[in-house]
């Protein structure tokens, strides 16, 4: 069995050699005047030097220097065997002051800048301005930003960028921890990725698909891959249906702010479902880090098998990653969790929902719109087409339409207080309506009713007659041919 133990450092491994080199004196003390020559055959042994391994021998004084410092130190010799730290360890004396300043103001501008940029542009600043003090060497600065925190960090889109500087903001003033949902299905997570290796279309031309890729957080299960060739809402949906009729529905998502993961149908969708969408702080992949981690999986060992694949088509490129995922991701063992995804599924607490069908799938993932009824004829307008609203519901000012605008074959009338799905609705069929044929209509306000009676003048009238009357004010007209109208 392979030792995999850490190395120890430095100060360690000299502590650790020199007990080993006076241990046998301290075993067994030596007696009144024997010390002497003990120490001469300890001189004259060879030993492995403890940084580089080459044979050295040490003077009979310094052996005697590291036995008294044990002998002295009862509770811990080991300690006391330690290399000294220098009086100036981690004061960096090579760089001064005013040149601290002046890389710690460096870094600011250009936190993405490699340690060699940073060395070279201080070196310039320093022949510009040599009051700032000697030319520092490119170890040293290296050592300091690496003990001060002034690491390298990626950029996070352009500077100007509002969504930019809100994630540089962020970055800097929160700290990055992992976490992890406590349930399954507590959690999912989800992202496109871009594949390096294209596929043939059926026209004779290459694309590179984009992989749609859906994990649990609990367990890192791939609940669903699939390859497309765009990323909008419908891909999306698509593949999401998918996961949740092959697992569970989560009680949360999490993605990124894509204008697929923003849409009406996908925002509107997953709140009928209940399930909480969150989405990540833009120019922020580290806060989906399980998702890119699963990236690396399968554009470090699934991609790089299908290499040999002449034309590869799609429906080969799906069928080869849904092997991959289900018979080797999914089941090979995680470094971090011990188990495979598999393993850890179905043995933990789970917060998983009942999936509902694939027709509530389909109307759920839908966005609502609302649009005024023409009187005239009876229809609505919805992404450029004209749907016809049924008679019994003519007296609707406002039709509330559900459909997913990539499939307006699919579009239905729902009830605009509680939501609830009334009837489906078909687009205006203008030749067969020119047929003559005509219901009647199911309105019960506009049902045919029996001519009613005369009833004289309207009560308001009547009362305004009466009142004008009890006035005593003259006719305000002159009468003219009243006697002849007179029956």
């Amino acid at each position: 069995m392979s030792d995999t133990s850490p190395s120890p450092r430095p100060h360690e491994a000299w502590a650790r050699f020199r007990f080993s080199v006076v241990g046998p004196l301290l075993a067994a003390p030596p007696g009144r005047g024997e010390l002497q020559s003990r120490l001469q055959e300890l001189a004259a042994q060879k030993w492995r030097h403890p940084i580089h391994g080459e044979w050295v021998q040490f003077g009979a004084s310094t052996i005697e220097r590291w036995y008294y410092l044990a002998l002295d130190e009862r509770q811990d010799p080991v300690a006391a065997l330690r290399r000294k730290l220098r009086s100036d360890s981690g004061q960096h004396p090579a760089l001064s002051a005013s040149l601290r300043e002046a890389l710690a103001a460096q870094y600011q501008q250009h936190p993405n800048w490699s340690y060699q940029l940073h060395t070279d542009n201080l070196l310039v600043l320093v022949e510009q301005k040599p009051q700032l003090g000697a030319k520092p060497s490119y170890a040293t600065v290296l050592r300091y930003m690496k003990a001060h925190g002034l690491c390298k960090r990626p950029r996070r889109g352009p500077a100007r960028i509002p969504g930019a500087q809100a994630a540089e903001h962020r970055f800097e003033s929160r700290e990055v921890r992992s976490y992890e949902n406590e349930y399954v299905h507590g959690l999912w997570h989800l992202d496109f990725h871009h594949g390096s290796l294209p596929v043939l279309l059926e026209g004779g031309r290459w694309v590179y698909p984009i992989l749609l890729g859906i994990l649990d957080d609990h367990s890192r299960l791939c609940c669903h891959a699939q390859w497309y060739l765009a990323e909008g809402s419908e891909e999306l949906c698509h593949g999401l249906s998918q996961a949740f009729q092959k697992r569970a529905l989560p009680r949360a998502l999490m993605s990124d702010n894509g204008s697929a993961m923003l849409a009406g149908e996908t925002e509107q969708g997953l709140l009928r479902l209940g399930i909480v969408h969150e989405t990540t702080l833009p120019f922020s992949p580290y806060q989906n880090g399980k998702q890119e981690s699963f990236w690396g999986q399968v554009e470090g060992r699934l991609l790089p098998m299908l290499q040999g694949v002449a034309d590869l088509r799609l429906r080969q490129l799906n069928e080869a990653t849904l092997a991959f995922v289900e018979m080797e991701y999914n089941r090979k063992t995680h470094s971090e969790l011990g188990e495979s995804p598999l393993q850890r599924y179905p043995h933990h607490k789970d917060a998983g929902r009942p999936c509902p069908s694939t027709e509530q799938l389909q109307l759920a993932f839908t966005v609502e719109e609302r649009r005024k009824q023409r009187r005239s004829d009876g229809t609505c307008s919805l992404e450029g087409v004209r749907f016809e609203i049924p008679s019994r519901y003519a007296h609707f000012e406002w039709a509330s339409l559900r459909a997913a605008r990539w499939d307006l074959s699919r579009v239905h009338l729902s009830d605009p207080a509680t939501g609830a799905i009334l009837c489906r609705l078909y687009p205006l069929d203008k030749h067969k309506n020119a047929s003559g044929q005509r219901a009647l209509r199911s309105s019960p306000q506009r049902a045919p009713r029996a001519a009613p009676a005369p009833a004289g003048p309207a009560p308001l009238l009547q009362k305004l007659i009466k009142d004008y009357a009890t006035t005593g004010l003259p006719p305000a007209y002159l009468p003219k041919d009243e006697a002849a109208s007179d029956p």
